[in-house]
């Protein structure tokens, strides 16, 4: 039993000390990010927020929104002939995100926070969630 315990433990602890792993993924500047939106046709952002993050934070006006935690389940829905540079808001989900693509042979530039880039003097663009349409 004792065995039993001192394993569970082990494990939770090495789950917990994993989940603080930080990212391997290059944490874009603004100056290396705006270089690579220069060529909007060799890049996709994918956006790893929430929609409500998203909206009220601010983002980019093209990028590809999936949640982190959904991510692994639309793989074969992102390009592969694209630079990718994920974006969350301070690119620490980005990081992760980055790092689970590049793992999968993506091409990936990296991750870029928006709130980071914003605080760099870069724009963001407001996006509101469409409200649901009643229906009749």
């Amino acid at each position: 039993m004792r065995k039993l315990i001192l394993i569970t433990l082990l494990a939770a602890a090495a789950a917990f000390a994993q989940s603080g792993t930080p990212a391997k993924a290059k944490t874009l500047t603004r100056a290396e990010f705006d270089q690579l939106l220069a060529t909007p046709d060799k890049v996709l952002l994918i956006d790893v927020r929430r929609p409500d993050e998203i909206s009220s934070n601010g983002g980019f006006p093209v990028y590809l929104s999936i949640q982190i935690g959904e991510l692994e389940k639309h793989l074969d829905a992102i390009p592969k002939d694209r630079i990718i540079v994920t974006v969350s808001n301070h690119a620490a989900r980005g990081g992760k995100a980055a790092d689970l693509l590049a793992s999968h042979g993506f091409n990936v530039a990296g991750a870029v926070g928006a709130e980071t880039y914003e605080k760099e003097g870069g724009t963001l663009t407001r996006i509101e969630v469409p409200k649901k349409v009643a229906k009749e």
